[in-house]
Order: structure tokens, then C-alpha cells, then sequence
């Protein structure tokens, strides 16, 4: 039980060492508590409590009076965009600050805010909120490509279209690892305006047509024999997700692939990071939730999908 209540004190404890940067100045070597207070610029006293709490965490570790990154420290820091994802988690903390009005819905999260782009139009046509949410994905989705591509390889595949990807970080990863593959990228016009530089910048450009388009609003290009959606249908409301996974069936030729991918709960037998953690997430986005694996089988199958598979993942992201 007590684990459960300090469980806010250890998150704030570790982005304390993202926002002193202590992870980063560790690469270096061990360092004491003086050099710590010194670089961070604070007092020695409040910083030990800070850096003890870490260490009791396996973030670091204290040996001869300095302070050293054990190996699950460092691996926070070979993770793309991951600092900045736990600052983002002040905006889900302050949203349940109240957590009888949150559950209760009344509270008007500052998440909905933050992912305008999912009420379709006009907010997203804003280039500075469409900047904000696809750098954050994009930084977050290297370890997502990994993980699908890993569950479900493309080698069958000639045309893959992402829809709803961002400025293409997951198509480029598909690029990079599926040689011949060729692809699509379908997402809104405020969101795709920087993918044609980024793929240009890969040295991919010539293997992928972008199409700025609303998935709301519009029918799905054809031509691909395979679609991904990654970590799209928890951000829509059951509605949304019936008419896209329509307009894909639609979109596909006979015998094409469906690739869903992202967090999901665990139905009957709710999880921590699906039922604990995402769907509480979803739940202040306000717009859309986490769903099973039964329920988006439904959804699929409903669509007209068939053969429908659920790959076992190493992660639950």
C-alpha cells in the first residue's frame, strides 16, 4: 500500500534528475554530492534527498561518496524523446489534481487542450499545436516502429500506407528496415507540412507520396496493400474508428492487411499499463479511450476485416 501512495513522490523524484540533468552529466562518471550541487545549483542538503530517492529507486547508484548511473539510469537516456514525456506528464498530474471531479467528469482537462488536433477542424490547421503534438510523437515512436515491425515484419508487403502518421517517423523506420517498400502518408495537412523535408533528409523521399487529408472528412487513397494505424484509435471516439476501419476496408485491395497498432487494456483481465495508466491518459484527452484487444476485434470485424490476429509484444506501448 505504501508503494501505491508514494507512487506521485517517485515520478516527481525522477523528473527532479531530468529537469537537473543529472542523467546526462553521470555519462561522464561518477560524481559526489558536492560537484552534483555545484553543476545542478542545488543546495547540497535538498539535492541528496533527491539523488538518495533515485538511488532507491535503481536509478542510481552511491558508492565511496559519488553517485553513478546504474544500467536502467543510462538506458533513460538512449531513449529518444523520453525526457521529454515525463515533463509532459505535469499536464496529466495537474489534470488529476482532483481525482473525485475527474472521474466524476468535471474537469476540464488541460490534455484535451493539449491534443486539439483530434477535434478536427480548425485547431489543427495551427501550425505551433500541430508542432507541439508531432514532435512529441515523433520523438516517442521510435520504440513503437521497433516493436510492430518486430511482431509484424513487412516482408509481404509493397505498399504500405500510415494513416493518421505524424510527419511519417514510423514509415521512415519501415523504409529503412523493408527494403522496395513503398508508402503513403495520410494525416492533415497542419500535421504532414514538415514529413516532405524529414523523408528528403533520409534519403527517402522517392519511395513516399504524402496525402494531407481528414480521415473524418474523406475517403482513403488507394494503391497501398497494407494500412497502418499506429496509436490512432484510442485517440477517437467509437464512432470515428467505425468509419475509418470502413473507409480502410474500402481502401484496400482484396486479400490487404490492417496493422493496428498501441496501447490497449485487458478487457477482462485489466493490466497496469493499459487499464491503470492509458485509459486513465485517454480519459482526460477526452475524446477518445483505450480499448481491449476484444473490442477492436470487433471493431475490425464489423469493418468487414477478417483473420484477425493479436501478436504478443515485449512492450505495452
Amino acid at each position: 500500500m505504501l508503494d501505491l501512495m508514494a507512487g506521485f513522490v517517485h515520478s516527481q523524484a525522477l523528473r527532479a534528475l531530468i529537469e537537473f540533468r543529472v542523467l546526462d552529466i553521470l555519462m561522464n562518471g561518477p560524481a559526489t554530492l558536492d560537484d552534483l550541487a555545484v553543476t545542478t545549483q542545488v543546495p547540497p542538503d535538498r539535492l541528496r534527498v533527491a539523488l538518495n530517492a533515485t538511488v532507491a529507486l535503481g536509478l542510481l547508484r552511491l558508492k565511496d561518496d559519488a553517485y553513478d548511473l546504474t544500467r536502467r539510469g543510462a538506458a533513460l537516456t538512449g531513449v529518444p524523446g523520453l525526457a521529454d514525456m515525463i515533463r509532459h506528464h505535469d499536464v496529466l498530474y495537474r489534470d488529476l489534481a482532483d481525482p473525485a471531479a475527474f472521474f466524476r467528469g468535471e474537469t476540464e482537462t488541460e490534455l484535451a487542450r493539449f491534443w486539439p488536433y483530434v477535434f478536427g477542424a480548425g485547431a489543427a490547421d495551427d501550425p505551433d499545436t500541430a508542432q507541439r503534438y508531432s514532435q512529441l510523437m515523433t520523438d516517442s515512436q521510435t520504440l513503437v516502429a521497433e516493436e510492430t515491425l518486430q511482431a509484424l515484419p513487412l516482408k509481404d508487403t509493397k505498399h504500405l500506407m500510415d494513416v493518421g502518421g505524424g510527419t511519417g517517423a514510423f514509415l521512415r523506420h519501415a523504409l529503412k528496415t523493408t527494403p522496395g517498400l513503398q508508402a503513403t502518408l495520410f494525416d492533415l495537412p497542419a500535421v504532414v507540412a514538415t514529413a516532405d523535408q524529414t523523408f528528403r533528409d533520409a534519403n527517402l523521399s522517392s519511395r513516399v507520396a504524402i496525402r494531407p487529408g481528414s480521415f473524418r472528412d474523406e475517403s482513403l487513397p488507394s494503391g497501398a496493400d497494407t494500412i497502418s494505424l499506429v496509436r490512432v484509435l484510442y485517440d477517437h471516439a467509437d464512432d470515428t474508428i467505425a468509419k475509418l476501419l470502413s473507409n480502410a476496408y474500402d481502401a484496400l485491395p482484396t486479400g490487404g492487411r490492417i496493422i493496428i497498432s498501441e496501447p490497449m487494456t485487458g478487457g477482462a483481465t485489466p493490466t497496469k499499463a493499459g487499464d491503470a495508466y492509458f485509459a486513465v491518459y485517454t480519459l482526460a484527452m477526452d475524446t477518445g479511450r483505450t480499448r481491449s484487444i476484444s473490442e477492436i476485434s470487433a471493431a475490425l470485424a464489423k469493418a468487414g476485416f477478417a483473420e484477425i490476429t493479436a501478436p504478443k509484444t515485449n512492450r505495452p506501448f
